[in-house]
């Protein structure tokens, strides 16, 4: 089993980066995706999720608005658009398969219990 991520760099407050995820090993289609993501001194916080189909996607409040994650089961790749970022984004980004979660969980508790396969992650520095 492989997730391998990349897209990460350095911007500015305000740029944009496009993460990709492709994965290997396991059947993609049938898990959901999700990133997460760890700065600095601070535990993993979970980000976003997008459902095996991908016609359903859930956000953390703090990237609401700004990321949009995306997949594509033909290619087993899980993608994140990082729009308007800022310096508190700055992170190693991971993408992580998770058995598939009841919606309600991702509503209401957002990271789901447990992540099955985790990528190595990619780094997102956003700084003047």
């Amino acid at each position: 089993v492989q997730l391998v991520e990349s897209g990460g760099g350095m911007v500015k407050p305000g740029g944009s980066l496009s993460l990709s995820c492709k994965a290997s090993g396991f059947d993609f289609s049938r898990y959901d995706m999700n990133w997460v993501r760890q700065a600095p001194g601070k535990g993993p916080e979970w980000i976003s999720a997008i459902n095996t189909g991908g016609g359903t996607e859930y956000y953390a409040p703090a990237v609401k608005g700004r990321f949009t994650i995306s997949r594509n089961n033909a290619r087993n790749t899980v993608y994140l658009q990082l729009n308007s970022l800022r310096p508190e984004d700055t992170a190693l980004y991971f993408c992580a398969a998770v058995t598939p979660t009841p919606p309600y969980w991702y509503r209401d508790h957002g990271a789901p219990t447990k992540y099955d396969y985790m990528g190595r992650g990619t780094q997102v520095t956003v700084v003047s």
